[in-house]
């Protein structure tokens, strides 16, 4: 364990030094090869301790370092070392979240966590409920659960045939876990009605009331309403308040799925962003993106206190013995649609008593100077071209690089062609040379892009100023 300890203190300085290269990549087959005595296979014989730690060695060594301060690619970066202790604690305790006789401090420490995150959405502290979950898209698929059993309760018991047909409604820029929820849960993926959006990417209000009224017209029942505050390519903000109107009007479930954007809450600055989210009825949370918490940590937040329990409980007689000699409204696992469920409160705990509220709003805040700072930096030059115009509003910056022979060239079907290939090869050549990753995609009609996020309070203007000069020399030839 001490050699264990020394070898991870070593990879986590390693992740923070700009020297230190962010991937040393290799394709799939030379992983699956073997290198330099790292092999994946699984022996017969059980291997030595040598061999164990060699391995895990080699386990960092050819991973990715996502906490390294030019690791661009994903909403979830940083490496924060209050939080690794954190985790390191948590899986030293080895315990589940299903009852407090086996975990008291945890499921306490729970229930502070959701009480704080309920009164900065804005409910009131004593109604709210909520629970951990293991990632958004989990989050995503609670919230349809419980807009679709607050409806039609029977269906828990009697299935989706004892009910009407249903649909709910969400952004063309929405996560796709809200489709996924849908087919999940036997409602089915044709029945999300798809909004369109703005040239920003926010829901465009008034084509949610029409899509309400088409479904209507169509003999479909609608029941929720996903709004998104955060997109995952752009970093949008759906416009809160007027969806709340329209599902106040409709009496429609409204789910605000501030994964991403959820963190900003915390910022007095941007928060005004979110205005509007304390009218929703349930909201995802993930405190693994902007508030920088290590893997995974994720809450469905509910502002009806039972809803949870009412939809999910079967009372498993081995587990919720309603005789125990201690309050057993504490038992919160027949909340869940798991059994066994991870501890994720805890490293956001710590974490919280580390930086305060305070801290983790200047971390924030930080992240969005930074999407600042790249956004005026690539405004002003030739070469690179923004996906829309105006500053971003939250942490991602969508742009095209353009080589030298694009810059002058007309806007035509042969150009996009050409500009559609140019982020794939610089990407593939970033990855190769490993100092820096960054992500992208194509979107709608947009040929692809590249889209830059910040969540490492780490990154400084120096490294937004490498990542532009690494993609112009890994780009300016092609």
């Amino acid at each position: 364990m001490q050699e264990l300890v020394n070898i991870l203190l070593a990879y986590i300085n390693k992740s923070f030094k700009r020297s230190s290269k962010v991937l040393d990549f290799h394709y799939p087959h030379q992983l699956k090869e073997g290198l330099e005595g790292f092999s994946l296979e699984l022996p017969d014989q059980p291997d030595n301790l040598e061999q164990l730690l060699v391995d895990c060695r080699d386990t960092l060594k050819y991973g990715v370092k996502t906490g390294h301060p030019r690791f661009f690619n994903q909403l979830s970066t940083g490496l924060d070392i209050i939080g690794l202790a954190g985790e390191w604690l948590t899986s030293t305790a080895n315990t589940n979240m299903f009852t407090y006789e086996i975990s008291p401090v945890f499921i306490l420490m729970e229930e502070v966590v959701l009480r704080k995150m309920h009164s900065i959405i804005g409910w009131p502290e004593e109604d709210g409920d909520g629970i951990f979950c293991p990632g958004g898209t989990m989050s995503n698929l609670y919230s349809v659960l419980l807009a679709r059993f607050h409806r039609f309760p029977v269906v828990k018991t009697h299935g989706m045939s004892a009910i009407p047909r249903l649909a709910l409604f969400t952004s063309v820029h929405s996560h796709y876990s809200i489709k996924k929820s849908a087919a999940v849960l036997g409602i089915g993926s044709e029945n999300v009605i798809v909004v369109r959006c703005d040239e920003r990417g926010k829901m465009i209000s008034s084509e949610l009331n029409s899509s309400i009224e088409t479904a209507k017209s169509k003999g479909l029942v609608p029941f929720y309403v996903n709004a998104t505050a955060g997109t995952t390519v752009y970093g949008a903000f759906d416009p809160l308040n007027e969806i709340a109107d329209i599902c106040e009007h409709h009496g429609l479930w409204m789910h605000v799925d501030a994964a991403w954007g959820g963190g900003l809450l915390l910022s007095n600055k941007h928060r005004v962003k979110l205005q509007g989210i304390k009218r929703a009825h349930s909201v995802t949370w993930n405190p693994h993106k902007m508030m920088g918490v290590p893997l995974q940590c994720s809450t469905i937040l509910v502002k009806r206190k039972g809803l949870l329990q009412e939809c999910n409980q079967l009372c498993a007689e081995y587990l919720f013995q309603p005789d125990k000699h201690y309050d057993v409204s504490y038992d919160t696992g027949d909340k869940s649609i798991q059994c066994g469920r991870h501890v994720d409160v805890f490293k956001l705990w710590l974490m919280w008593k580390a930086k305060g509220s305070e801290g983790f709003e200047a971390q924030i805040n930080h992240c969005l100077e930074n999407a600042e700072y790249l956004y005026y930096k690539l405004k002003r030059r030739a070469d690179f071209q923004l996906v829309f115009k105006g500053k971003p509003e939250h942490s991602n910056v969508c742009f095209w690089y353009l080589p030298k022979r694009l810059q002058s060239t007309l806007p035509s079907p042969e150009r996009d062609r050409e500009l559609h290939m140019v982020a794939p090869k610089i990407k593939t050549k970033m990855m190769e040379e490993g100092f820096t990753m960054i992500g992208y995609q194509p979107l709608e009609d947009k040929v692809n892009f590249f889209r830059c996020v910040f969540s490492n309070p780490a990154t400084q203007r120096e490294d937004v100023d490498f990542l532009i000069d690494e993609i112009v020399r890994l780009g300016c030839e092609l």
